[in-house]
């Protein structure tokens, strides 16, 4: 796996298919993220007829059909995508024509995507003009009990390893959407505090969501019994009266638009 690719593209595909048949009982940040892009595109003034969700949200693909829009799915995993009556492709190999769409919606991808530039492009070219494009993921700032848990359980057999990908933030996801020719580029971000009884409950949800290590094997050892212990009780050690742990997600939020003939 070459710096060119920093994630496994086979492993994303057999994480989100995982995640399908769990995701209903962890999908709190997809509805957020959703909710608040519906929430935005109620304020454009302006009415979209064929729209694109990248990150087959059944939730989101369903409200925007209930708003009497041809809607396209895609996701690169297969349940997720035949669920919704899409395509399995990846972001950066979108399988798309261009000029197809006036709407697309990515939620909660594009943050393990390997090629996000060309990803954005592939985005803009799908759009017609003056076609909108918005999106949402965990940006930078996110999990921070997390990483530090694992770095506590590392240390254990003397030494950091990666376990969770590099994040993006968003002064950086601005500048990329305007380096992908989008227009009125905009990012912005929102945190939400999650609860979590345990470390282990809060892996089992972002295994539900999909959201789990998609870096190469070479690139990481297993965790070990004496890391988990570890890395278990450094989670709780940051619980609040009643034993929960609150955990930190910073939703980077992208809004862009292809620019008119």
């Amino acid at each position: 796996m070459s710096a060119d690719t920093p994630f496994d593209r086979h492993l994303r595909r057999l994480r989100r298919d995982r995640a399908a048949p769990l995701f209903a009982g962890a999908d709190y940040l997809h509805r957020l993220a959703g909710e608040e892009m519906l929430g935005r595109l109620e304020d454009v003034k302006r009415d979209f007829t064929d729209a694109l969700v990248l990150g087959a949200d059944p939730q989101l693909v369903a409200a925007l059909r209930a708003q009497g829009l041809a809607v396209t799915a895609a996701d690169p995993g297969f349940r997720f995508a035949n669920t919704a009556g899409g395509v399995q492709c990846d972001e950066d190999r979108l399988a798309v024509a261009d000029a197809s769409f006036d709407l697309v919606i990515s939620t909660g991808l594009l943050d393990t995507v390997n090629d996000l530039p060309g990803a954005l492009v592939l985005i803009r070219r799908a759009l017609r003009p003056g076609g909108l494009f918005l999106g949402a993921f965990a940006g930078a700032g996110s999990l921070p009990r997390l990483k530090a848990a694992m770095l506590a359980g590392d240390a254990v057999m003397g030494g950091a390893v990666p376990r969770i990908h590099p994040q993006i933030d968003v002064r950086a996801a601005g500048d990329l959407l305007a380096r992908a020719g989008f227009v009125l580029p905009v990012a912005d971000v929102g945190g939400v505090d999650v609860r979590y009884p345990g470390l282990a409950a809060l892996v089992a949800d972002l295994r539900a969501m999909g959201g789990t290590n998609l870096l190469p094997a070479g690139a990481q050892r297993p965790v070990t019994r004496a890391d988990y212990a570890a890395a278990n009780a450094a989670f709780a050690a940051h619980a609040d009266a009643d034993g929960k742990t609150a955990e930190r997600f910073e939703i980077v939020y992208l809004s862009a638009w292809s620019r008119d003939a």
